[in-house]
């Protein structure tokens, strides 16, 4: 199984992780969540919002493509970068990766409270 390295968050992962047995198939974000990593997830995983944003830092050609939603919400996240994916959508192929979790995130449905 690949490796799944998240690098230091001061919040939701302050020390990093390594997370050994990243399932194939399987969402970033998934592995994150069973993995107690509470990264948001606004939607549910149903790609409907960019909380779950990452930015993968290592193997992020292992990765299929985004679908056009899934580019569409990336435009408005923050700290958008040329290797940013939402989690609930980068599915975990065979490859090692590494990602950052940014700073912030846009939750819409948090700041209106």
């Amino acid at each position: 199984m690949p490796k799944l390295t998240v690098l230091p968050h001061a919040e939701l992962c302050p020390e990093g992780a390594v997370i050994e047995d990243a399932p194939s198939g399987t969402s970033i974000c998934r592995v994150l969540l069973d993995h107690h990593i509470e990264i948001e997830h606004a939607c549910e995983l149903s790609c409907a919002c960019t909380t779950c944003h990452v930015i993968v830092r290592e193997g992020f050609s292992s990765l299929e493509s985004a679908t056009d939603n899934e580019e569409d919400l990336l435009d408005k996240a923050w700290g958008l970068t040329s290797t940013s994916r939402l989690s609930c959508q980068a599915v975990i192929e065979d490859a090692d990766l590494t990602i950052e979790i940014p700073k912030y995130t846009i939750n819409h449905a948090a700041e209106n409270h």
